[in-house]
């Protein structure tokens, strides 16, 4: 069985770390809190001390072998500390970099520094390679083994990563967190279906097998309020512009 860890720092917040941990734990997974801070004493947002179950440096990821860890956008900068942090446990990290433009790609140099190899792809050929973030993962899958790949970015960028992984039978996670309004479970608004049953974003996740999302629902849900987005952003922008 394959290990999950859980990784805590000091201003962690409780539901979105332990929440998932209790989840699958009762669903028979093995999962490990990670602590980060040196010491098993790891303090949360809410100032509630929390002992995980081991620290950083005693922890060997001997699972996997190389992982692909694909960053779409700002769903570079949630990427950069999981980056480092294998790449510290010693596993081999290729990191996909992709944009629509060289503007929107960030944080490159931060990435190439706990990175074995860095791939960067952007949609016009301002910078990098010409082509899809998927591209980028595929020319690594036909070169060598991956045993795992973690993915966080826009929803239909994560939707067709995890058709390319689920073709060559690479497990997968993703966060979510981008239909996340409240992140405390009262609003209801972040409610995805994940392997046929309803979960909640912010209390069930942020992250999911990739595997068991229900993309195309999520995206529908992520629409439903776009006029009214958009509607907000044009009555923000004369405000801004000032």
């Amino acid at each position: 069985m394959s290990k999950i860890y859980q990784f805590l720092a000091d201003g962690f917040e409780p539901v979105e770390a332990l929440a998932p941990v209790d989840v699958m734990r009762r669903a028979g997974l093995q999962v490990t809190t990670v602590s980060i801070m040196g010491r098993s004493n790891v303090v949360s947002a809410q100032n509630v001390t929390v002992v995980a179950d081991v620290l950083f440096e005693d922890v060997v990821f001997d699972d996997a072998s190389a992982l692909v860890l694909p960053g779409g956008g700002v769903g570079t900068a949630p990427m950069l500390p999981i980056i480092q942090a294998l790449k510290a446990a010693g596993n081999r990290v290729i990191s996909v970099i992709a944009g629509r433009s060289k503007d929107l790609i960030i944080l490159e140099d931060e990435v190439r520094a706990s990175s074995d190899e860095v791939i960067i792809m952007t949609d016009d050929g301002s910078y990098g390679d010409k082509g899809l973030v998927t591209e980028g993962i595929e020319r690594v899958i036909k070169r060598e083994k991956v045993d795992h790949c973690v993915a966080i970015g826009p929803a239909i960028m994560m939707k067709f990563v995890c058709k390319l992984t689920a073709k060559y039978e690479i497990p997968t996670v993703v966060s979510l967190n981008t239909i996340m309004v409240d992140g405390t479970g009262m609003c209801g608004a972040c409610r995805v279906t994940v392997g046929g049953k309803t979960k909640f974003v912010c209390v069930d996740g942020p992250e999911f097998d990739a595997h068991q999302v229900d993309f195309d629902e999520m995206m529908m849900r992520l629409s439903a309020y776009k006029s009214q987005e958009v509607e907000s952003f044009e009555n923000f922008k004369p405000m801004h512009n000032a």
